[in-house]
């Protein structure tokens, strides 16, 4: 059903035609959500520190995670202490909870503890994402390092949450699929959402005029026993099946075959999925080796078999991006 759906999102379907009663309420409780705040019929809040919101219009894996990191990483070049909030999507985390290094998964979610591995911000969870928020202020405060700024992962939509930046990330090969808002099409929000933002990044594809490009490039993959990276040459002699519990898989495989890495098998999970080590190892026989992406291996990486490994990937972004984040936030300044 969800494969049927997503190519009904992207190639039109006559049957999505019947899902059009629901979309116009869809699109009337948004439109009303929205003014109701932008009016202050409903209350939002501000914090005491800038706030950047990375999110975007449509449903699925965009690249926003990559993108949350880069810009942890930028700000923290220019001196910043930043902190990170996210609802935690894929955990049992419900009230506000600190994301650490000994954080089970299975209560933060793959992408905060992705998020935390890779910028050691401080970061908190939790579906009140003003009460995240105030929790790592707090903790800030308590360590005697407070925070100069939050990011927001995901949350464009997340009105309640008064901030300084906006930057909305398009999948630059899906784009917006049939143009449709939920459920008859893949749009939370209409595309003329992005006429308001501050940053449209596009992840892959090619770019409109309006849009900064980010390129996902990726490094040597790492063995999860052990945490060795191996060279580029290694899986040339290797069965490799590859495996992706992402929004969109085949980004994972196309970035494969683009390495000449040759896989006898390609699997592809729902985004956020959990594992179970029986389910894991039954995918390979033999001498096989397993390839998965960076988000997939934290949720594994405590029952890792030694024929398991993971691809990394960096986010590049282009300067123009900067220009405009670093702009906007002077406005507060």
């Amino acid at each position: 059903m969800k494969a049927f759906i997503e190519r009904a999102w992207q190639q039109g379907h006559a049957v999505m035609w019947l899902l059009s009663p629901l979309t116009l309420l869809y699109w009337l409780v948004t439109a009303f959500r929205r003014s109701a705040y932008r009016c202050g019929l409903f209350r939002s809040v501000n914090l005491p520190i800038p706030v950047i919101v990375v999110g975007n219009i449509t449903v699925g894996g965009n690249g926003k995670t990559p993108v949350v990191i880069w810009l942890a990483k930028l700000l923290a070049k220019q001196g910043k202490r930043v902190g990170i909030i996210s609802r935690g999507y894929g955990g049992s985390a419900t009230e506000a909870t600190l994301v650490q290094s000994t954080t089970p998964v299975t209560i933060t979610g793959d992408e905060p503890k992705l998020i935390v591995a890779n910028t050691g911000c401080l970061m908190a969870i939790g579906s009140d994402r003003i009460a995240a928020a105030q929790l790592i202020i707090a903790q800030a405060k308590a360590d005697g390092t407070p925070l100069d700024i939050i990011i927001s992962d995901d949350g464009l939509q997340h009105y309640r949450l008064q901030r300084d930046v906006e930057i909305a990330v398009v999948d630059g090969m899906r784009r917006f699929g049939n143009g449709k808002l939920l459920p008859m099409g893949p749009l939370r929000e209409p595309t003329t959402r992005l006429n308001s933002v501050d940053v449209v990044i596009c992840n892959g594809g090619q770019p409109l005029a309006n849009e900064e490009s980010l390129a996902l490039v990726p490094g040597a993959a790492v063995q999860l026993s052990t945490g060795q990276t191996m060279s580029g040459s290694y899986f040339e002699q290797q069965e490799v099946i590859a495996m992706a519990g992402i929004g969109h898989p085949p980004r994972f495989f196309e970035t494969l075959s683009k390495l000449n890495i040759a896989t006898v098998q390609q699997i592809g999970f729902a985004d956020h999925q959990a594992y179970t080590p029986s389910q894991l190892a039954a995918l390979t026989t033999g001498s096989q080796c397993l390839l998965m992406t960076e988000k997939d291996a934290v949720k594994c990486q405590d029952f890792a078999q030694d024929n398991w490994y993971y691809l990394p990937v960096t986010a590049e972004v282009t300067l123009g991006a900067t220009e405009k984040i670093f702009n906007k936030l002077k406005e507060r300044d």
